[in-house]
């Protein structure tokens, strides 16, 4: 039996009658750009994400660079957000024209430390919003952030592309900061069949820059107020979403369910995620000081694994001497990056196949 790291594959076919109706529909419907499918996403999302408004946008880099930019965000800006973490997370601030700066990450929960956060800003000039991102399912210390941000009058963009339906103390991400974004790559917890991204926030001002700016910046058609671009979710995705967003409850709980079982067997041996009722598990990280010898006899046991993310942003060509970094630099997140090893987490995985890669990690551990 070959185990996969993940199966989008396996949720379509979880919810393959009601997808397949759902495409049938959008292609019956004579309207595949934003029409009634996103209208619909975008309300039902945004009661979901505890916020006012979604709006659907073409992915989740854009729904972050767009966030960024309906916060006034420009050149010559700095935004502060942590190193370990997709690209696309650094790759969205440059393209609302600012400096990247990255902070440190808490040890235990591998998010954005507040601590680092507050020295870094005693220090940094130009600095007008802070980009906490929720790693692998698991909500970023946004108490603690928010206070740091009023004190600095700096906006608070939360980066929730993985994350959908976590929570902090009883509240949803996306509700703490000024504004939110997401991603639906298909192996998100909740992810489309192709690329698409919301924005949600609370804030007037927000929803409705967002909305100019994904569209040329629109206020009616052909008709630009302001510079804009195209960014859209179409109404195909928009409606497999729908399909796929009434089961998100189930799927989380089912996730929780598989770590709750690879802790039990794992902790004694490996560092495994601290406990938190509000995890989503996007991703089950452990983490060894034998992690590439681990991942190498996984593979050959038919179990996929993968790393996230094996090289911090920082230390990428592309952003190598470009960045911001505080003056003792980010060792927690680079000694952490050689560690990290995540085990496979989709909800139709199987208690036998849960066994199967905890029976694998014991075996390792035990030669």
């Amino acid at each position: 039996m070959t185990i996969p790291q993940t199966s989008p594959r396996l949720a379509y076919l979880a919810q393959r009658e009601e997808i397949d109706a759902a495409i049938a529909r959008v292609l019956a419907s004579d309207r595949y750009i934003l029409g009634v499918e996103v209208e619909g996403f975008e309300r039902e999302f945004a009661e979901r994400a505890g916020t006012t408004y979604a709006i659907g946008v073409a992915n989740g880099t854009d729904a972050l660079h767009l966030a960024l930019r309906a916060c006034g965000i420009t050149r010559g800006d700095v935004v502060v957000t942590v190193a370990n973490t997709a690209v696309a997370t650094a790759a969205a601030i440059e393209m609302a024209g600012a400096t990247v700066a990255f902070v440190d990450v808490d040890e235990e929960t591998l998010t954005m430390s507040p601590d680092s956060l507050r020295s870094f800003l005693r220090r940094t000039d130009g600095c007008r919003a802070v980009v906490p991102v929720h790693l692998y399912g698991r909500s970023a210390a946004m108490e603690e952030i928010l206070s740091i941000a009023r004190e600095h009058d700096i906006a608070v963009v939360e980066d929730c592309a993985q994350a959908h339906g976590a929570e902090r103390n009883g509240k949803k991400v996306a509700s703490f900061g000024d504004v939110a974004a997401f991603s639906f790559y298909p192996t998100k917890n909740l992810g489309a069949i192709g690329d698409g991204g919301a924005v949600t926030t609370s804030r007037d001002s927000i929803a409705n820059e967002i909305r100019l700016l994904r569209q040329y910046g629109w206020q009616a058609r052909d008709d630009s107020i302001e510079p804009g671009f195209n960014s859209r979710l179409d109404e195909m995705q928009a409606a497999i979403l729908r399909v796929k967003l009434r089961r998100l409850d189930q799927d989380n709980a089912r996730r929780r369910q598989i770590a709750a079982s690879y802790s039990a067997a794992l902790s004694p041996i490996v560092r495994t995620p601290p406990g938190d009722p509000g995890h989503v598990y996007h991703q089950y990280v452990i983490r060894t000081d034998r992690r590439d010898e681990l991942q190498g006899a996984l593979r050959d046991a038919g179990i996929t694994t993968l790393v996230h993310y094996p090289t911090p942003i920082h230390l990428q060509r592309a952003y190598t001497g470009r960045v911001l970094l505080p003056e003792q630099g980010v060792p927690i997140t680079e000694r952490e990056s050689r560690r990290i090893l995540s085990l496979p987490m989709f909800p139709q995985m199987t208690d036998e196949q849960v066994a199967m890669v905890c029976e694998a990690i014991v075996r390792f551990t035990e030669s």
